[in-house]
């Protein structure tokens, strides 16, 4: 894995430019994944089946998507 340094100074979009270069479609790809199975690990054993799996990683999935767009409006600094 390369390494690759964020620092930037003061340009928030540069440094965003650049993480978006490393982390490409298959590192999210696996990150989600990872998060899909770490919901499935997680549920109690008598309903550890891929129903309830992907309705409980459907439902913090959709509640993470929903708080990210009001913190986006909240701190958003183009206002």
């Amino acid at each position: 894995m390369a390494m690759v340094s964020f620092k930037g100074g003061d340009d928030d979009e540069d440094a965003a430019e650049r993480m978006a270069q490393v982390m490409g479609p298959g590192q999210i790809d696996q990150t989600i994944r990872h998060a899909i199975q770490f919901c499935r690990m997680s549920l109690p054993k008598g309903r550890r089946n891929i129903n309830e799996m992907e309705k409980q990683a459907l439902r913090i999935f959709e509640r993470a998507l929903r708080d990210f767009r009001e913190d986006s409006d909240q701190f958003l600094r183009d206002k």
